[in-house]
C-alpha cells in the first residue's frame, strides 16, 4: 500500500526508531552508541539503568512527545525515508526530531533495523525540512464528477429523446375520471366534490364564455381558509355562500390569466428548441409555470381530454424507461448529484397549529411541509392534500388543531412520510417514488434529521430538461 492508502490505518513508527545525527546505520553504530552511554554512566552524567525515572520500561522511556511534539499533528510528521531513494527535503528528518532520541536507553536503540542513510546525511548537511502539508485523503485525490460532467457522458440524453419521441396521447390513461366544475357552483360544494371523487383539481367551465377559464385546486381551498379564517368561534360564511366565480373575481382582482394547457401533439416554439414533441413540452410547461395539473385540450373541440401531472409523466417514463439503456448518472448518489432542495427548507413543528402550516403554504408556495418534533427529527409530512380533507371532515373551522393531531386523524390511504438518505442512488430514489406513488421523498440522515426534499419536479428536471440545457426550475 502507498502512504496515502495507509492514512487512516497507518501505524506510526516507535520513538525508538528515530536516530541521532551521529548514529551510523548497522550494528557498528549500535555498539558505538552502547559504549558512549556506558561511558556517560561511569562518569556520573547519566543515572545507571537501575536508578531514577530512566528505569522505566523501554516503551515508556521515550513517549510520543519526545519524537512528535504535542503541537505537531501526526499528519504533519515527516514520512519515513525510502531505501535507495535520493535524498530530498521531504525525506529528511529535522534535527529537532533526531536529537530527541539522545538519552534513550540502549534497549530502545538496539532493534536490529537497517535504516537508510538519507536521514543522517540530511542532518549532517544541516538541511532543515519544511513540514509537509496535511496529507489528503485518497478519496480527495480522485476526481469527483459533478452533474454537468455526467450530462456530457454518452447516453445522458436517453430520457430526453424518449420524451421528445412520444406525444401526450401516449401518456394518457385508457380510462380515467375527469371532474369539471361550472363557475356558478358554490365553492363549498366544489371542495366536497373534489374529496368525494378523490381528485385534487378540476377544470372550470364558464358557461357565459363557453370556454374553460381555469382550474380549481387545493391551493384555492387553502387560500380561502387563509383569507377568511378568524377563530374557531367564527364560521367561515364565505365558504358557505361564495360561488367559484365570486372567489375568482376576489382573488384574481380582474387579472385573469389564460388557462395553461397543452394540445395532444403540441411542440415547443421553433425559436426556443426545435423538434420537441409534446411530452417534453408537458414537462417543461409544468415545471416552468409552477403548476401540478396540465389539462390536455382537444385542438378542434376545445374539450378536456386528460389532465397530466408530474406523477403520471414519471410513471410513464419509469415503465418504458426499463427498455432503454440506463444512463450512468442513475448509479450516482443524490448527494453527489445535488438533485433536490437542500437549503432554506420550509418545515413545521408538530405542535404548531394548522393555521401556521397554511401561512407557510401561502408564503413559501410549497406543496408539502416536513413535520419535525422538538428534537428536530422528521415525524411526518403535511401536504396540501391533507388540507382538503378538512372539508371532508368539516373541521375547517378548527384550524387551531395541531399539525400532529391532524396527521393522526387523517385516513390511512394518504401518503405518509417516505424518506431517503444521501448515500442512496438516483435510481433507487426514482424506483421508490414510482413504487409508492408519492410526490416527494424527505432526505434525512441516520438520526432522522432533515437534510432536504427530493420532489417529482427535481427528478423530471434532471432526467428530461437538464440534458437539453433547460433549467426550468431556476427560471
Amino acid at each position: 500500500m502507498s502512504f496515502l492508502e495507509q492514512e487512516d490505518s497507518i501505524s506510526w513508527p516507535s520513538p525508538a526508531m528515530t536516530t541521532s545525527s551521529e548514529r551510523n546505520p548497522g550494528k557498528q553504530g549500535t555498539e558505538a552508541s552502547r559504549r558512549t552511554k556506558q561511558e556517560a554512566v561511569e562518569a556520573g552524567e547519566l543515572p545507571s539503568p537501575g536508578e531514577g525515572p530512566q528505569s522505566k520500561p523501554a516503551a515508556e522511556s521515550t513517549g510520543l512527545e519526545a519524537t512528535f511534539p504535542k503541537a505537531t499533528p501526526l499528519a504533519q510528521a515527516a514520512p519515513l525515508a525510502r531505501v535507495d531513494t535520493p535524498p530530498t527535503e521531504r525525506d529528511i528528518l529535522p534535527p529537532d526530531y533526531a536529537a530527541s532520541a539522545v538519552g534513550s536507553s540502549t534497549d530502545d536503540l538496539d532493534l536490529g533495523i537497517e535504516f537508510s542513510a538519507t536521514a543522517a546525511w540530511g542532518c549532517e548537511l544541516g538541511l532543515v525540512e519544511e513540514r509537509p502539508a496535511r496529507c489528503p485523503s485518497p478519496k480527495d485525490l480522485l476526481p469527483r464528477l459533478g452533474w454537468d460532467d455526467e450530462l456530457r457522458k454518452p447516453g445522458a440524453q436517453v430520457y430526453m429523446h424518449f420524451m421528445q419521441e412520444h406525444t401526450c396521447y401516449d401518456a394518457m390513461a385508457t380510462s380515467s375520471k375527469l371532474v369539471i366544475f361550472d363557475t356558478m357552483l358554490q365553492i363549498k360544494k366544489a371542495f366536497f366534490a373534489l374529496v368525494a371523487n378523490g381528485v385534487r383539481a378540476a377544470p372550470l367551465w364558464d358557461s357565459k364564455k363557453q370556454t374553460f377559464v381555469g382550474m380549481l385546486t387545493i391551493t384555492d381551498f387553502i387560500l380561502v381558509l387563509h383569507r377568511y379564517y378568524r377563530s374557531p368561534l367564527v364560521q367561515i360564511y364565505e365558504i358557505e355562500e361564495h360561488k367559484i366565480e365570486t372567489w375568482r373575481e376576489i382573488y384574481l382582482q380582474g387579472c385573469f390569466k389564460p388557462l395553461v394547457s397543452i394540445s395532444p401533439n403540441d411542440r415547443l416554439p421553433q425559436a426556443h428548441c426545435s423538434h420537441l414533441h409534446s411530452l417534453f413540452d408537458a414537462v417543461y410547461t409544468l415545471i416552468k409555470n409552477r403548476i401540478h395539473r396540465l389539462p390536455v385540450l382537444d385542438p378542434v373541440s376545445g374539450a378536456v381530454l386528460h389532465i397530466l401531472t408530474h406523477k403520471r409523466l414519471l410513471k410513464f417514463l419509469h415503465i418504458f424507461g426499463t427498455l432503454l439503456p440506463p444512463p450512468s448518472f442513475l448509479s450516482r448518489t443524490i448527494q453527489d448529484l445535488g438533485i433536490g432542495t437542500f437549503r432554506d427548507l420550509a418545515v413545521v413543528l408538530e405542535t404548531a397549529p394548522i393555521l401556521t402550516a397554511l401561512d407557510i403554504f401561502v408564503d413559501r408556495r410549497v406543496s408539502a411541509l416536513p413535520v419535525v418534533n422538538e428534537a428536530g427529527r422528521v415525524v411526518g409530512l403535511y401536504s396540501r392534500f391533507d388540507v382538503i380533507h378538512l372539508a371532508a371532515q368539516q373541521t375547517y373551522n378548527h384550524l387551531d388543531m395541531s399539525v400532529g393531531e391532524a396527521l393522526r386523524q387523517r385516513t390511512v390511504c394518504l401518503e405518509g412520510v417516505l424518506s431517503c438518505q444521501p448515500h442512496e442512488s438516483l435510481g433507487e430514489v426514482i424506483d421508490r417514488i414510482a413504487r409508492e406513488q408519492v410526490h416527494r421523498l424527505v432526505l434525512v440522515d441516520e438520526t432522522q434529521h432533515l437534510l432536504g426534499v427530493v420532489s417529482l419536479s427535481d427528478i423530471l428536471q434532471a432526467l428530461v430538461l437538464s440534458p437539453a440545457g433547460i433549467d426550468a426550475l431556476g427560471a
